[in-house]
């Protein structure tokens, strides 16, 4: 009679009790990827709006404003010119000067106005100054630009220049 023999095999060395030796570990699923959904038609008019007003502000910025500046305000017209009274003004070194002016309007005052801001000013401005340096011209042109750019402010715009029309030392 023929003998049948089987073969039981053990947990082989190293192998998990109670588990198949011969089966590898199931790999863990993966998850499936994210659809991405395409943008609605919505979301690209707005992007396109967006950048659309970019683009024209830039190009109002760079054609239309020229160099970025702020544009310059036109500059004041000419009108009537009132005369001053001379006065006597104390120079150092017991010297004095006779100084007469005439204030430049603007087309904007709308009545001649008071003289008295400007004698204070000019007192201000050329009392005790030497008669050498109210007697250089660079030095007498200076202190003129002075004394407008100080009308200027004390009369708010109504006065553009000023004129000296009387300028005696001695």
């Amino acid at each position: 009679m023929p003998i049948e023999q089987r073969v039981i095999s053990g947990p082989k060395i190293g192998a998990k009790i109670g588990g198949n030796a011969s089966a590898a570990p199931a790999p863990a699923p993966e998850p499936e990827p994210k659809k991405r959904r395409a943008p609605s038609k919505k979301l690209l008019i707005i992007g396109a709006v967006v950048v659309v007003l970019a683009a024209a502000a830039a190009a109002w910025f760079l054609f239309f404003q020229g160099d970025g500046a702020p544009p310059e305000e036109p500059a004041p017209e000419a009108g009537e010119v009132v005369q001053v009274e001379p006065i006597s003004l104390n120079l150092a070194d017991g010297h004095y000067l006779r100084l007469g002016l005439a204030l430049q309007l603007t087309t904007d005052a709308h009545e001649s106005p008071d003289p008295a801001r400007a004698l204070d000013l000019a007192i201000e401005l050329f009392s005790g100054r030497t008669v050498a340096e109210i007697s250089d011209p660079t030095s007498r042109a200076a202190l003129k630009e002075q004394l407008a750019h100080a009308l200027v402010e004390a009369y708010e715009g109504e006065v553009m220049d000023v004129y000296l029309t009387n300028y005696v030392t001695q």
